[in-house]
């Protein structure tokens, strides 16, 4: 193969690799709008204890100055068939979130309707919903068939948008859930956020221990202190999932790639880079 042809293949690798982005950020109605838009971070905490992990990171993220007048709404207990314990994280929840979260764990319908008047107030203004599913689909569902209910007017292929990130969430919601949201959002599904150099950020390091170094804010740091105890506390304990990296006194916030990918933060390389950016 002559020099030639191999600037041809460069060229022709590089501008497929800038299109599929392209196509990806450029869903069917643009890239999230920090003035209009709302963020809802929906966390399945069953049977893993990365989300509370991604909870402290998330809190994290909010502290920095072009976030903190981010339009959010966190819900716990949107989990789908997996079968395994709960991971309690309401203290985490109402440490870092205070009132602006809802818990769905055991009441998913009321959940649903509760969140779909705070979906609802964007709605009218003209805003999208950005779902980073941190976690099954089956919630989300439920939250899709509340709004084309109560509200036939919106266009909810066009004004929600679900983020996923991994194929072991989607194989633990229910198929025919599964299918409803995809049919009837704008779903998008970006690489997997435990893995570096695929697109997303890789957030799962099992030798990240260092994380009381890097956080300044005393709140915070209470924030990632109880993130670390609970999941301490419930990592592989009664049949849950054991996270080799939280055991290994490591971090695991992978889920926090989606929420990465909606604020055009999908450059950040690693666990380490995140508290670089951020944690002061």
């Amino acid at each position: 193969m002559n020099s030639k042809t191999l600037i041809l293949l460069a060229i022709a690798a590089t501008f497929l690799s800038f299109t599929t982005h392209l196509s990806q950020k450029n869903s069917l109605s643009g890239e999230f709008n920090p003035k209009k838009d709302l963020l809802l971070v929906q966390f399945d905490c069953k049977t893993d204890v990365d989300d509370l992990h991604t909870v402290a990171a998330f809190a994290t993220l909010l502290t920095d100055t072009n976030f903190s007048s981010l339009k959010y709404h966190a819900v716990a207990g949107t989990y789908g068939i997996q079968e395994g314990l709960y991971v309690p994280p309401n203290d985490l929840f109402q440490l870092a979130f205070g009132s602006n979260w809802t818990d769905a764990h055991n009441q998913s319908g009321a959940a649903a309707d509760k969140v779909k008047v705070i979906v609802q107030e964007t709605l009218d203004l003209q805003g999208d919903i950005w779902i980073a599913e941190a976690g099954q689909s089956d919630f989300t569902a439920l939250l899709i068939e509340a709004i084309q209910k109560d509200l036939p007017e919106i266009k909810t292929a066009k004004r929600i948008h679900v983020i996923q990130h991994s194929d072991w969430n989607e194989n633990s919601t229910s198929p025919e859930r599964l299918q409803f949201v995809k049919e009837n959002v704008d779903y998008i599904k970006i690489p997997d956020g435990n893995a570096e150099g695929n697109g997303t950020p890789g957030f799962r390091d099992p030798e990240f221990t260092n994380w009381k170094e890097k956080i300044r804010n005393p709140d915070l740091f209470e924030i990632w202190k109880l993130a670390i105890d609970l999941s301490n506390q419930y990592n592989g304990k009664d049949g849950r999932y054991n996270n080799e990296a939280v055991s290994a006194d490591g971090l695991d916030f992978s889920d926090l790639s989606e929420v990465c990918w909606i604020l055009d933060q999908q450059d950040i390389r690693d666990v380490e880079q995140f508290f670089n950016l951020y944690a002061h």
